[in-house]
């Protein structure tokens, strides 16, 4: 009562109205320009923080001095001018010191910054009623005092974390009338408290109507820079929402995907990227909602990274990514989306592209071989007793397409059958490329009959030849048919079979399609057996070498003898060379046995009594190592056996193989001081090229000619052409295969020069040569 009693009794109730406005406009001002402080970072801040003080400050004081123009307590009153300047220098001081505080980023800092904001008012407040002099005793009421700084440090705190939460204009507008109610409160509820007793002037002071007239002025100069500010803050916000927007449409412009900006439920903003992606314009875009472009765009929130669809212009769909992020446009205080929208259909396009060569042959199309396990799992886990056929196809000559036609035209005969086999499949039928030149296909209900039939199909899908650079070409091809569940009931051993059979069709000379037949597993079991015993024969020294004498033919002389290799089984049976040496050749033992017979032929021939050479046979494998030279070298040394005791054997197979690589290979081996010679001539492609390639120190005849040499005169007509190609060559020639005196006599009688077979010694695993051979040679002369 006491404070509505002061305000309507002892004021002028025109100027309090002024009073009241110079406060809401001001507190407007303020308010707008601390949001501006607490929102900005960098150098526009410094400018807010300024001119926010100056209206803070200017605010507090025109509201508390209007007031107190308004004010008549019943005597002249005057103001000291020094305490007034100093009151508006509190205020402005005041708010510098509350906006920084409650602009800080800790948790409690808007609060503080109210608090300081309330006591900035307090302190303006009471310095200027310092400044406030009378004809009179001006009376305090301590409880009005305190209730009324009281009043300026909640409402201070109150209006600062209004702001803080204010986003919007109905948020500027509370912020306001707190700001509003924290000055007025302050001031009434002071002056409320206010008691003044008049008493006789003094001489030499203003009176009452000067100073009023001065305090006019002041207060008027004071408002003018409030509303400066007012116009400058003004102008620097616009400053600052140009500046901001072009920085963020030249932000946007920069980037690589579409990008929008999202106020108050419409578009904003939208770079040429996000426009390309629509299909349409600027001012199509632009103001319309953002769900008309981007699906449930309103229920995207912000930190989110979701896959959507574009609606473009026209209403085609479009797969993207969005991302969004909520801010809050430092310039004007709304809440703002930013989307950033990526075109997935190249990414899409790439990942089903990834899938598909996943699963997928690059070359033909065809599915590969994971997609070819996985078909052959399910199908097999859901058949049952039901039948089907797995076919393994392996393409007949296509390496001789390769190296005479080069890999490009055989990629297009790989693509071609393709094609080809693709065509020819029916309903349910499946085909895969494994890699290279392999194939396979499931048939599905298949019998053995129907199989044979989707085979032969499949075979002649495949012959089809296709003309490339004027040439026809084409292939064959090998297929081994294993059928379910006759010949299994698990598929890891359905597609074993097929292979077994497949390579059996390889092998045949008659048939291209063969079925499994039990009777391949014993002999794949049989060559593993094999396989696995060698090594461990290596391991445990299981080998032997047996040696075959080799005679002088006109006078029955020792001149050598052959190592031959045997592998004893625990029973004193022998594994036959034929079935072992040929497995070793494929898995590549034969080089670690090569090496073993030649250090052990080396070894044992460098302690026998009678200095007779020794001949090793060498392996195309073996051939076909660069380091063969070296290793020579190195066993003769270790050895002791002299260079020109040492002769080796080679096969016109293995000279034909790679020529060049060959003749180098013995080059290297001769200027090591060992002999070289040609075994089983005659049996070769290319004979009378291969002795012209190389200087080879003896030519072996090969045991068919001496076999046949009953049998007509062909045979006894190519011994004695390659006797006389040998003598004018100047190459001696040893005849293998000498069983009979018969034999012997031909030979001695056609100026042969050395022999070797059953009659003249048989293998031997003693050292030294067998004691009936000399006999046996000069009984037969």
């Amino acid at each position: 009562m006491r404070i509505l009693s002061c305000l309507f009794e002892q004021h002028n109730l025109l100027l309090v109205l002024l009073a009241a406005a110079i406060c809401v406009v001001g507190s407007l001002v303020t308010a707008r320009l601390y949001l501006k402080t607490r929102r900005t970072r960098g150098g526009p801040r410094a400018a807010w923080l300024f001119m926010g003080a100056v209206a803070g400050g200017a605010t507090i004081w025109c509201t508390h001095f209007v007031a107190m123009l308004a004010y008549q307590p019943g005597v002249e009153t005057t103001y000291a001018p020094v305490l007034t300047g100093l009151s508006l220098l509190v205020a402005m001081l005041g708010c510098v010191a509350a906006f920084v505080v409650g602009a800080g980023r800790w948790k409690r800092a808007p609060e503080a910054g109210g608090l300081t904001f309330g006591v900035t008012v307090s302190a303006m407040h009471y310095t200027g009623m310092a400044a406030f002099t009378a004809d009179a005793v001006v009376n305090w009421s301590p409880a009005y005092v305190v209730a009324s700084v009281v009043a300026a440090v909640v409402g201070g705190a109150l209006a600062f974390r209004v702001a803080d939460r204010s986003h919007d204009v109905k948020g500027l507008a509370w912020t306001t009338v707190s700001l509003v109610l924290t000055i007025v409160a302050l001031h009434f509820t002071g002056m409320g408290g206010v008691t003044v007793q008049p008493l006789a002037p003094l001489p030499g002071q203003l009176n009452g109507e000067d100073a009023a007239a001065l305090l006019a002025v002041g207060v008027a100069a004071v408002g003018f820079l409030l509303l400066g500010t007012a116009l400058a803050s003004h102008a620097l916000e616009e400053q600052t929402q140009i500046v901001s927007r072009n920085r963020l449409k030249s932000l946007i412009e920069g980037a690589v995907d579409g990008m929008v900006v999202e106020s108050d439920g419409r578009v904003s903003m939208a770079n040429a990227a996000f426009l390309e992606l629509c299909g349409g314009k600027a001012d199509e875009v632009i103001g319309a909602s953002v769900d008309r472009w981007i699906e449930d765009a309103e229920a995207m929130a912000g930190g989110e990274l979701v896959q959507s669809r574009l609606i473009a212009l026209e209403g085609a769909s479009v797969p993207v990514e969005v991302a969004v992020r909520a801010e809050v446009d430092p310039t004007e205080g709304r809440a703002v989306r930013i989307f950033a929208v990526r075109d997935l259909r190249s990414r899409l396009a790439q990942e089903r592209r990834i899938a598909h060569l996943a699963r997928n042959d690059a070359l033909t199309g065809l599915p590969n071989r994971a997609s070819f396990l996985e078909k052959l799992s399910r199908v097999a886990a859901t058949a049952g007793d039901a039948p089907f056929a797995l076919m393994a196809i392996d393409l007949d000559r296509f390496k001789e397409v390769n190296d005479l036609y080069g890999h490009a035209v055989g990629d297009q005969l790989l693509a071609h059958v393709s094609a080809q086999m693709s065509a020819a499949l029916q309903e349910g039928e499946f085909i895969a490329r494994l890699g290279g030149d392999e194939f396979v296909a499931l048939i599905p209900g298949a019998t053995r009959e129907t199989a044979q039939e989707s085979a032969e199909r499949l075979r002649d899908a495949i012959v089809t030849p296709i003309r490339i650079d004027h040439a026809d070409i084409q292939c064959g091809a090998s297929i081994g048919v294993a059928l379910w569940p006759l010949d299994a009931q698990d598929a890891a051993v359905l597609a074993n079979n097929a292979d077994l059979a497949m390579y059996r069709a390889k092998g045949s000379l008659t048939t291209d399609v063969c079925f499994y037949e039990e009777e391949m597993d014993e002999a794949v079991r049989r060559r593993r057996r094999i396989t696995l015993g060698m090594r461990e024969a290596l391991e445990q020294n299981l080998f032997e070498l047996h040696y075959q004498v080799q005679t002088a033919v006109e006078t029955g002389e020792v001149t050598g003898y052959e190592a031959l290799l045997r592998w004893r089984q625990s029973d004193g049976s022998f594994i036959s060379p034929a079935d072992f040496i040929p497995l070793a050749e494929e898995t590549g033992m034969i080089l670690p046995i090569g090496e073993w017979v030649l250090r052990q032929a080396c070894a044992e021939a460098a302690r026998w009594p009678e200095p007779h050479r020794i001949a090793v046979n060498l392996s195309p494998v073996q051939l076909s190592n660069v380091d063969l030279p070296r290793l020579v070298h190195q066993i003769l040394i270790e050895s002791g056996l002299a260079p020109s005791r040492l002769e080796l054997e080679i096969t016109e197979t293995a000279m034909i193989s790679d020529m060049e690589r060959t003749t180098h290979v013995l080059r290297q081996l001769k200027l090591l001081g060992v002999s070289v010679a040609m075994d089983d001539f005659g049996t070769g492609y290319s004979s009378l090229s291969t002795l012209r390639a190389f200087p080879f120190d003896k030519i072996k005849l090969d045991r068919t000619f001496m076999s046949e040499l009953d049998g007509g005169p062909q045979s006894a007509a190519i011994i004695r052409a390659v006797l006389a190609l040998g003598e004018s060559l100047d190459i001696p020639i040893l005849a293998e295969g000498v069983e009979t005196i018969e034999q012997l006599e031909f030979l001695r009688a056609q100026g042969c020069d050395e022999a070797q077979g059953y009659l003249l010694g048989r293998p031997s695993r003693d050292a030294e040569a067998p004691a009936d051979t000399r006999p046996r040679a000069a009984n037969a002369a």
